[in-house]
């Protein structure tokens, strides 16, 4: 059975391509909803109602497990709907935790109270839905106390990078680095809370300066899901291929993600 892959865009195939390479056998199937991206210029109940649909038209692929590969999906709508209820058999992931483990220095599936961690400051840069959700510091309460975060949300940057214009989206970079470096001069450590940022990593680092520890979520997310699957091989199934879905025009996304991942995509109509 394929592992579905959600994403408002392109921004999710960071995590795709992490998890092809750690995982070469298991089958996915992503899927854009690139007709109404992105995400994070709209509203909570708009965003759950969208990713909702995606979820459930992934699962009629056969896509048991699905990961929201958006941080605005899952701050917005991954709580609503595991508070839901989920439909037996099926399960939906965010990208959140396995971030939130790696900074805290916590193992998967620790429950244990909240302890002090040695970062004091993190700087998390995401979109505006993600921030005004407040869904990373939310969780990062369930694993650390004392600790900082101060939150920019970086309006312009996944639609420069969705366009490929790489000289705006790295003068929006610097932007939101500057404007973030005014209400905290020194983090300690930056979240890129959005799969699109990856792409942006260096530009970030630069602008952050090298003391300043940058976690990006596309590797950390594919070692949790293999992990998961150790525990759950009930989730994994037989399949040879990747298939690429789109609410979008397929050839115009596919050209996007071709550039994307500098290697060709061909994408169908969801």
């Amino acid at each position: 059975m394929a592992i579905g892959i959600f994403d408002s865009g392109l921004g999710g195939l960071t995590v795709l391509d992490a998890v092809s390479k750690r995982l070469p056998d298991q089958p996915l199937v992503y899927f854009a909803d690139s007709a109404h991206a992105p995400y994070g210029v709209r509203d909570a109940d708009d965003i759950h109602t969208l990713t909702k649909r995606a979820v459930e038209r992934l699962w009629s692929e056969g896509c048991n497990l699905v990961i929201l590969a958006c941080n605005t999906a899952s701050a917005a709508a991954l709580r609503r709907m595991q508070e839901a209820g989920v439909p037996e058999g099926k399960r939906v992931l965010g990208v959140f935790v396995p971030l939130i483990e790696a900074l805290t220095e916590r193992q998967w599936g620790d429950n244990s109270p909240p302890r002090e961690v040695a970062v004091k400051h993190v700087a998390l840069f995401a979109t505006p839905a993600t921030v005004a959700s407040r869904a990373f510091q939310r969780e990062l309460a369930f694993r650390a106390i004392g600790v900082d975060v101060e939150a920019q949300a970086c309006g312009g940057v996944v639609d420069a990078i969705e366009e490929g214009d790489m000289i705006l989206a790295e003068a929006l970079v610097r932007s939101h680095v500057d404007a973030l470096h005014r209400k905290m001069p020194d983090p300690h450590a930056a979240i890129l809370g959005c799969t699109h940022y990856p792409i942006m990593e260096e530009i970030f680092q630069a602008a952050l300066g090298a003391d300043v520890k940058v976690y990006s979520q596309a590797n950390l997310v594919a070692e949790s899901l293999a992990d998961y699957l150790e525990r759950r091989p009930d989730m994994v199934g037989p399949g040879k291929t990747n298939r690429f879905l789109t609410t979008g025009d397929p050839e115009r996304v596919g050209r996007g993600a071709t550039r994307f991942l500098r290697r060709e995509i061909v994408f169908e109509r969801a």
